[in-house]
């Protein structure tokens, strides 16, 4: 996800994404981190796995694929997306207006299988973490989504 949202006189690209927020036996959350190779200076940040929903492709069916493709881990299920969240960015030459649907998976903790990355995100994601809801409340580096901590905190019960 990048930052630096308008371009002057671009109308940004409407898109559909699922997003997933991974979580271990121990409410830990899986977060990629990634920046803009375009725009290096605009720093990094934290995010869920997650993207596009393709042509024909239910939402359900987009999650499941991202998932595979960019941590390893395939799944049956992944139940029905508990909030949206709607933002405008840039990255690299794309330009988006996304609405993003987020999606839950508890599992077992593992370690992520890049093989299914695109070129971008080999150019993009610079590293992989499991984040404790304290480290995410503490922390001051950028996460998305905002209010991740909230949203863990309504979904393990906290």
């Amino acid at each position: 996800m990048g930052r630096g949202a308008h371009r002057a006189g671009v109308t940004p690209t409407a898109r559909l994404s699922a997003r997933i927020l991974v979580i271990d036996p121990d409410g830990c959350v899986l977060l990629l981190r990634g920046f803009d190779p375009a725009r290096p200076e605009l720093g990094d940040w934290w995010f869920t796995p997650g993207g596009g929903v393709d042509p024909g492709e239910s939402l359900e069916d987009a999650a499941r694929r991202e998932l595979r493709e960019e941590t390893g881990l395939a799944v049956d299920d992944v139940g029905a997306p508990l909030f949206e969240r709607r933002i405008v960015f840039r990255l690299e030459d794309a330009h988006f207006d996304q609405t993003e649907q987020f999606f839950c998976v508890r599992t077992d903790r593992f370690e992520i299988d890049d093989a299914g990355w695109t070129d971008l995100e080999r150019r993009s994601v610079l590293e992989h973490r499991w984040w404790s809801p304290a480290e995410l409340a503490a922390t001051g580096e950028t996460v998305y989504p905002e209010g991740l901590v909230e949203r863990l905190a309504e979904i393990l019960g906290d």
